[in-house]
């Protein structure tokens, strides 16, 4: 088989990137490969599969219908191998090979287990396709004694499904508190008193040694002697790009795959865009991953107007994180990121657990995150992606987030 256009992968970066080249190049043969059996759907979807707020049937992006009407091949339940850039061919796993002129690996990333002494001797669950939540889901029905490791967004997410349904959970968490990446002491506080009040057991600071089986149970080893018994096992400690399939292909990678502000790679006619994909930082100029929603989509976007051609094209302007969390009727958001040297702005009403901190250098916005106060994640990205100044409503922005970043973005697109 041979195709003008091949994307390998089927969430938001792969699916804008078939878009952007169906918007310019209507007719050229596109083919859709992804390992995934599902329809597509967006991994940000699964803690509600989990929990059960959403069915499978409600969560895909696309069906066949639509890659029918854009006449696209959609070949799910396979994925890539091997790639030969020099011949332009790609070799999938039920051995077929496919010719193409133009490819996006938008092949986004696995579980990342840490190796543990007896995990893999273990059974676990991980939470990174629809089939991982369907599982987990059907696990949660009757575990009661459940042992998260890893304080990230999805573990997170995970052990407050645990705790709705009845479950005493524990999250067991690395480094001094969770959601360290997004948050600072106070705003990671106000979340795990949260999850404390509604019974569940937070232990930070604390690294996993070794796991095993006691009769029927799995028992967890920590660094300081504890151990914790379960009969559930979720590994949430992150999630890095599978890149096996790039052995010998000349494609450039380290965490991730290298890419140019054109999300093209360093070899010809082979772009990267999602989350296998090692693009700007905005704030920094750093190569790095930035495995958020709203990155990929644009990436991936922006690799399929250059694979088409489009005119209308331009180059990525870098990544600034994102990311919105909710959490037993509360929420948190953390947009961008505090450069050494940055004024820090906080409002923390403790009375009321509500938490704001804005990050300044130079007069312009860097970051913002807060816990239970209202702010458009959007509108700040795009204040710090145009180099803001906002000292002059300063005042403002830490009283009423929300109303002022929308009136000085308005301002903005005048």
């Amino acid at each position: 088989m041979d195709t003008r256009y091949l994307v390998v992968g089927s969430s938001h970066a792969a699916l804008e990137a078939v878009a952007a080249i169906r918007m310019h190049d209507p007719d050229g043969s596109l083919a859709l490969v992804t390992r995934d059996r599902h329809p597509p759907y967006s991994p940000t979807v699964l803690p509600y599969v989990v929990s059960g707020r959403s069915v499978p049937e409600a969560v895909r992006l696309r069906d066949d219908r639509y890659f029918t009407a854009n006449r696209v091949t959609y070949l799910p339940g396979r994925a890539l191998v091997r790639l030969r850039p020099e011949h332009g061919t790609a070799t999938l796993s039920d051995g077929a090979t496919i010719g193409y002129d133009k490819l996006l690996l938008a092949t986004g990333a696995t579980p990342a287990i840490p190796p543990i002494p007896g995990l893999d001797r273990a059974t676990y669950h991980v939470l990174r396709t629809l089939d991982d939540a369907l599982a987990l889901r059907s696990a949660i029905a009757t575990a009661r004694r459940p042992v998260v490791l890893g304080g990230g967004l999805v573990g997170m997410h995970a052990a407050e499904n645990l705790v709705e349904a009845g479950a005493a959970v524990t999250v067991v968490e690395m480094q001094p508190r969770v959601l360290g990446a997004y948050f600072d002491p106070i705003a990671a506080g106000l979340i795990e008193r949260a999850f404390v009040a509604h019974g569940a057991r937070i232990v930070t600071g604390r690294r996993v040694v070794a796991v095993s089986r006691e009769d029927a149970a799995t028992r967890v080893h920590l660094d300081d002697g504890d151990t914790l018994d379960t009969d559930l096992l979720l590994v949430a400690t992150g999630v890095k790009p599978d890149l096996a399939y790039l052995a010998d292909s000349g494609v450039a990678h380290e965490a991730g795959i290298l890419v140019d502000d054109g999300m093209r790679t360093s070899v010809a006619n082979v772009w990267a865009a999602g989350d296998c994909a090692q693009a700007r930082d905005f704030l920094t100029g750093r190569l790095m991953l930035n495995a958020i929603l709203p990155e990929a989509a644009e990436q991936g976007r922006l690799a399929g107007m250059a694979m088409a051609g489009d005119p209308g094209g331009r180059s990525y302007a870098g990544g600034v994180p994102l990311n919105t969390y909710r959490f037993f009727g509360h929420h948190a958001i953390a947009v961008g990121a505090v450069p050494a040297g940055a004024a820090e702005h906080v409002h923390h009403d403790a009375a009321h657990g509500r938490y704001l901190r804005i990050a300044v250098a130079d007069g312009r916005l860097h970051g913002m995150f807060g816990v239970d106060v209202f702010f458009d994640g959007g509108v700040m990205r795009q204040l710090i992606l145009r180099r803001t100044d906002v000292s002059a409503v300063l005042d403002r922005l830490l009283a009423d987030p929300l109303r002022t970043g929308r009136e000085l973005m308005s301002r903005l697109w005048k």
